[in-house]
C-alpha cells in the first residue's frame, strides 16, 4: 500500500470526523440518523488503517495498486477542496444533519453551491470512491455503496423540507439548475 496516499486518504476521513465539532450549532445532537449516515466515513478509514497493518490484500492484482493510489489522489484531493470551499460559503453555524427541528434561515447559491445542492455530500463522496480505488475491497465497495444511498437519502430528504418551506418556490427554481452532487451540465447558471 502507498503510505502517502494512506496518509492523504485518513487526514481526509479526518477532516470530515471533525466538521461536526468546528462547524455545527452547538445545541444539535449526534442522533441515530446522523450516526447512520457517518458510519461509512468511519469504518472506511479504520480498514484502510487496518488493512495496511494487517495486510489485508486488495480485490485488484498487485500490480495495480500504484496506478489505483494515483487514481485515487485526485478524489480525495477534490474531497478535502470542496469540503474547505464549502466551509467558507457559511456565515452561521447550522445544526447537525438530520435535525427534526432544523428549519432553514436562508437559501445558500453561492461558492460551490452555485454549481451543485450538496458540495459537503458530494466531498463526502468523493473520499469513500478514493478509500475505494485505492484498496479495492468487498469493505470498501460496501463502504462507497452504502455512503451513496445514504447521502442520497439524506439530500432528497433534505430538499423535500426545503420545497415546502418558505424558501420553497427559491429552492424549487435552484433545483431546476443545479445538481444534486454534481454540477448540471447545459443548465444555466445564474450570475450572482
Amino acid at each position: 500500500m502507498n503510505e502517502p496516499v494512506l496518509v492523504l486518504l485518513t487526514l481526509n476521513f479526518a477532516f470530515i470526523g471533525i466538521l461536526p465539532r468546528i462547524f455545527f450549532r452547538s445545541d444539535g445532537t449526534l442522533n441515530a440518523r446522523w450516526w447512520a449516515t457517518a458510519s461509512p466515513f468511519f469504518v472506511a478509514c479504520l480498514f484502510l488503517v487496518g488493512a495496511y497493518f494487517a495486510g489485508w490484500a486488495a480485490l485488484a492484482p498487485a500490480s495495480w495498486s500504484r496506478w489505483l493510489a494515483v487514481a485515487a489522489v485526485p478524489f480525495s484531493v477534490a474531497s478535502v477542496a470542496l469540503i474547505w470551499m464549502t466551509l467558507g460559503t457559511h456565515r452561521i453555524p447550522i445544526s447537525l444533519w438530520h435535525q427534526e427541528n432544523d428549519a432553514p434561515r436562508s437559501i445558500v447559491t453561492y461558492g460551490a453551491y452555485r454549481w451543485i445542492r450538496h458540495p459537503f455530500y458530494a466531498s463526502f463522496i468523493f473520499a469513500l470512491f478514493a478509500a475505494l480505488l485505492y484498496h479495492p475491497h468487498w469493505v470498501t465497495g460496501a463502504t462507497f455503496l452504502y455512503g451513496v444511498i445514504a447521502l442520497n437519502l439524506t439530500a432528497a430528504r433534505e430538499e423535500r423540507r426545503l420545497a415546502v418551506s418558505e424558501f420553497g418556490a427559491e429552492y424549487q427554481e435552484y433545483m431546476g439548475r443545479t445538481g444534486r452532487f454534481t454540477p448540471r451540465l447545459g443548465a444555466p447558471v445564474r450570475v450572482a
